[in-house]
């Protein structure tokens, strides 16, 4: 499968998003509104999302898209973009840029291209299970570390507890030697360059977790939910790691 073509054109999807964005970012007189899941949402979001399908539908008529502020369209076609235009909308309206565009090319249903793109930063991660570069330089996950010495991260330290078992999460990082909420898809990046070994996210929708799968894989780390399994398609938990780390991550949540 030649993904090449795909590849450039995610590329592009990216920085064009991220043009969009920029100057979004700093106004902080952007109105923010509250959706059913009680989590927030800007015109940044709506406005970037519109403006990926639009570029996708004009290049890839056939493609399927799924948003998570549109919803789908075709989703059941050969070939499907997956868009979350802000993963992290908390932080871009706080002003905090650890925050991204996750952009994810889906083939009958797998997850085979994965961006993670911060406009702010200049960072664009792009994956495709076998390789990832950051900004077109090949990236790895640093080497194996005991998880004593490891730096774990995850996007909201209350919500293991909501929604999965608090006290084994309490445990793992008590045991880590640096614990930080470095969070959403900026985390995985950071695991992906080698800057950090362990992202946890106790709770996920699919279009927050279709583009870290290759991007993770490329750069030779692990991920699957909390039980082992494969993270993608379900609504799931997130763990992602070196590959030496990750079952020492899954003994410890269990």
């Amino acid at each position: 499968m030649d993904l090449a073509p795909y590849r450039t054109f995610l590329v592009e999807l990216a920085r064009r998003s991220g043009d969009f964005l920029r100057p979004l970012a700093a106004d902080s007189g952007l109105a923010v509104e509250t959706k059913a899941d009680n989590s927030p949402v800007t015109a940044a979001d709506r406005g970037a999302e519109e403006l990926l399908r639009g570029l996708i539908a004009r290049k890839f008529p056939d493609h399927g898209i799924i948003g998570e502020e549109l919803g789908p369209d075709r989703p059941d076609a050969e070939w499907v973009w997956m868009l979350d235009p802000i993963d992290g909308t908390k932080s871009f309206i706080t002003g905090v840029p650890l925050w991204g565009t996750l952009i994810a090319l889906l083939h009958r249903g797998q997850p085979v291209l994965g961006a993670i793109h911060q406009p702010l930063l200049g960072q664009l991660l792009v994956g495709d299970g076998t390789t990832t570069t950051l900004n077109d330089r090949p990236v790895r996950c640093r080497p194996a570390r005991r998880l004593e010495d490891s730096t774990v991260l995850t996007s909201d330290p209350f919500n293991p507890g909501k929604h999965q078992n608090g006290a084994a999460f309490q445990k793992l990082i008590s045991r880590a030697r640096i614990v930080r909420t470095w969070g959403d898809c900026y985390g995985y990046l950071l695991v992906a360059i080698g800057r950090a070994d362990v992202m946890l996210d106790p709770i996920m929708n699919p279009w927050d977790i279709a583009a870290l799968v290759p991007v993770i894989r490329g750069a030779g780390g692990v991920i699957t939910d909390w039980q082992g399994r494969a993270p993608y398609p379900a609504e799931s938990t997130v763990a992602a790691a070196t590959p030496e780390l990750q079952a020492a991550v899954l003994a410890a949540l269990k």
